[in-house]
């Protein structure tokens, strides 16, 4: 049973078709870690735009996979990067997606053998 994400929203749009499933779960595995990078880099370099891009990027892939918390914190980063802020006022909302992702991406290799 998945602990750190939910297909139900994969399922419900594929018409429960698992080729469409894998093909989704393989983009997260193999997408959203390289565009989470991107966000650090944006944070880290205080490039507004960068990190704007990539959360807006995978904005709708956590809510896809139903990581609720995810998809809200990273609402926050796209907040802070409109607003400009200060690096320290988004550090800790970004490791936590970070680490979100990472245990949904361990699970979903455990669960489907990728």
């Amino acid at each position: 049973m998945a602990l750190n994400y939910n297909l139900s929203k994969v399922y419900a749009l594929s018409d429960n078709d698992p080729e469409f499933v894998m093909q989704i779960i393989t983009l997260f595995v193999t997408e959203v870690p390289l565009d989470l990078k991107q966000i650090h880099l944006g944070i880290k370099n205080k490039d507004h735009k960068l990190a704007y891009a990539y959360a807006h990027k995978i904005k709708p892939t956590l809510d896809l996979l139903g990581m609720t918390m995810a998809h809200e914190e990273i609402l926050q980063v796209e907040a802070w990067t409109r607003a400009e802020g200060k690096k320290k006022e988004i550090d800790a909302t970004f490791e936590s997606i970070e680490n979100q992702i990472e245990k949904a991406i361990k699970e979903i290799k455990k669960d489907f053998e990728i």
